[in-house]
C-alpha cells in the first residue's frame, strides 16, 4: 500500500522491517507541543502572506488545537505507519478539517520542521534545567548560611589539607552551578535562531515571513542559510556538553555525600528519605539516591558521545542519520533533570554531624601551614626555610604520637628557638579558619557574606 504522505513515487509500501527501523514516532512523540506550536506559526505567516485562505488557516488553527487536546488528554492514536510526530499530527488533522489540512505544508519541508520541533524542545529544557539549577543553588547557599562556622577538614589528594568551614564547601557547589547555569544561557542564546522556512534545504519560492513566524516562536529571529538551517544539531551538542559538565559537578558532590555518610567519615546524615537498606544486612543504610547521582554523568556523556559520532562525517544537508539525535538527548535531559532534583532533596535533607567534623578537622596537622605563616609572619623568615621548620616540627609531632598544638614550648624550640608561646593561639583549627579572610577564603565572615549575596540574588 502507498504512503498517503509520501506515496506519489511509491507503488508499495515499506518492507515491515524498513517500518522498524524508519519510524521515530515512538520517541518522538514528546514533541507534539513544539510541531503544534511551530504549525500554527507557520499557518498564521500563511495566511498573513496570502499564500492559503484566512478561512483554510482558521480551520487549520481549530484543528491543530483539537489535535493537541486529544493528545494531552491520552485519546490520539498514534501510528507507526506514519512514520513521525508530524505526520501523525498531519494526518489526524485531515480526518477533523479534511482537504484544507493539505495547505499546511506549503512552503515547509519535515526537514526545517523538525529542525524547528527540536529548537523549541531543547530551549524549553534548558528553561526547565536552569530553574532546577537555581534551586539547587538556594539550598546550596541556605545550607552554607546555616553553617558558615562549621568546620571540616579541607582536603587535597582525599588527604586532610586545611580547616575549612561546611558553608565554604556548600558555596563551592554554588560556584560551579552558576557556571553550569552560564553554559546554558548562553547555549540557549546561541541557538535561539528560527530554521522555519528553510523548506528542504534551499529555501521556498513563496513569499513566505520568516521574521514573522520567528516572532511568533520567541526567537530573536530567522537562521540565515538555509542549508546550515537543516543540516546543524550544534545547538543539541553544545546543550549536551553543558548538561554532561553539569552532571559531572553533581556526581562530584554525590561522591563526597557517599563518603561523608560512610561510618568512617559519619560527617553527615540522610535521613531514610534519601537512603536504602539492605536485603540481608539490617544495619546497613545506604546512600543510593547520591550513588545513582553519581552514576547519570555515564549516560548523559554517552548522549553527548553519540550524537558527535552520528554528526562527524554527515555531508551538507540532511541525512536520515539525524533521526537518532533524539532519543539520546531525550534520555540525557531527563537524567540530569532527575540529577539535579535528588540532589536537591539531599542536600536539604542531610544533617552534618558538627563535632566528627571538627575533630576529622583538628587531625592530620592541619594547622601546619598555620604555623609556617606565623614563623614567615612574626619572626619574618623566609617562606620555605617556614615550610622546612615546619615540617620538622610535624615529624617531631608524629614521632611523639601527638597534634601540634600538643607540642610543648620546649619540644618547639628544640627546631627554632625563637618560638613564643604566642604561636599557639594560630595552632586551633577556628583560630585557623577565622584568619583566612582573604577575598574568597574560608573565614565564616566571608561565608556569612557570600552566602546572604547569593540568596539575594538566586531570589531576584
Amino acid at each position: 500500500m502507498t504512503n498517503k504522505m509520501w506515496g506519489g513515487r511509491f507503488q508499495a509500501g515499506p518492507d515491515a522491517i524498513m517500518e522498524e527501523i524508519n519510524a521515530s514516532i515512538g520517541f518522538d512523540r514528546r514533541l507534539f507541543l513544539q510541531d503544534i506550536a511551530g504549525s500554527t506559526a507557520h499557518v498564521a505567516m500563511l495566511a498573513e502572506q496570502g499564500i492559503i485562505s484566512k478561512a483554510d488557516a482558521n480551520r487549520i488553527r481549530r484543528g491543530l488545537a483539537a489535535v493537541q487536546a486529544e493528545i494531552e488528554a491520552g485519546k490520539f492514536t498514534f501510528s507507526r505507519a506514519l512514520e513521525d510526530i508530524h505526520l501523525n499530527v498531519e494526518s489526524r488533522l485531515k480526518e477533523l478539517i479534511g482537504p484544507a489540512a493539505g495547505r499546511l505544508h506549503t512552503a515547509r519541508s519535515r526537514n526545517d520542521q523538525v529542525a524547528v520541533d527540536f529548537r523549541l524542545y531543547v530551549r524549553d529544557a534548558i528553561d526547565h534545567l536552569d530553574g532546577q539549577l537555581k534551586d539547587l543553588q538556594r539550598a546550596l547557599a541556605a545550607k552554607a548560611q546555616a553553617h558558615a562556622a562549621t568546620i571540616m577538614p579541607g582536603f587535597t589528594h582525599l588527604q586532610v589539607a586545611q580547616p575549612v568551614t561546611f558553608g565554604h564547601h556548600c558555596l563551592a557547589y554554588v560556584e560551579m552551578l552558576a557556571r553550569d547555569r552560564s553554559r546554558l544561557v548562553d547555549a540557549r542564546r546561541r541557538m535561539n535562531q528560527s530554521p522555519l522556512g528553510a523548506a528542504a534545504l534551499a529555501g521556498t519560492s513563496f513569499p513566505i515571513d520568516r521574521h514573522a513566524t520567528a516572532r511568533a516562536l520567541g526567537f530573536d529571529g530567522p537562521t540565515r542559510n538555509s542549508l546550515d538551517s537543516v543540516a546543524d544539531r550544534d545547538f543539541v551538542l553544545e546543550t549536551l556538553a553543558a548538561a554532561a559538565i553539569c552532571a559531572t559537578h553533581l556526581s562530584r558532590l554525590a561522591e563526597e555525600i557517599v563518603i561523608w555518610s560512610t561510618s568512617q567519615f559519619g560527617f553527615v546524615k540522610l535521613s531514610d528519605k534519601f537512603t536504602t537498606g539492605s536485603s540481608i544486612m539490617p544495619q546497613k543504610r545506604n546512600p543510593d539516591a547520591a550513588e545513582l547521582v553519581r552514576a547519570k554523568p555515564g549516560r548523559i556523556l554517552g548522549a553527548l558521545t553519540a550524537l558527535l559520532v552520528v554528526m562527524k562525517g554527515l555531508p551538507l544537508t540532511y541525512s536520515k542519520d539525524m533521526q537518532e539525535d533524539k532519543e539520546p538527548a531525550f534520555d540525557a535531559f531527563d537524567n540530569l533533570s532527575l540529577a539535579i532534583a535528588a540532589t536537591t532533596g539531599m542536600v536539604k535533607d542531610l544533617t552534618p554531624n558538627v563535632e566528627t567534623m571538627r575533630q576529622a578537622a583538628a587531625g592530620g596537622f592541619s594547622t601546619a601551614t598555620d604555623l609556617a605563616d606565623w614563623l614567615v609572619r612574626t619572626l619574618k623568615m623566609p617562606f620555605r626555610d617556614a615550610h622546612h621548620v615546619t615540617g620538622s616540627l610535624v615529624a617531631l609531632a608524629e614521632k611523639k604520637g601527638c597534634g601540634l598544638p600538643e607540642l610543648s614550648l620546649a619540644e618547639l624550640r628544640t627546631v627554632e628557638k625563637r618560638i613564643t608561646r604566642d604561636v599557639y593561639k594560630v595552632l586551633t583549627v577556628e583560630a585557623s579558619v577565622a584568619s583566612r579572610r582573604s577575598f574568597g577564603g574560608t573565614a565564616p565572615a566571608n561565608v556569612r557574606r557570600e552566602a546572604k549575596r547569593w540568596l539575594k540574588l538566586l531570589e531576584a
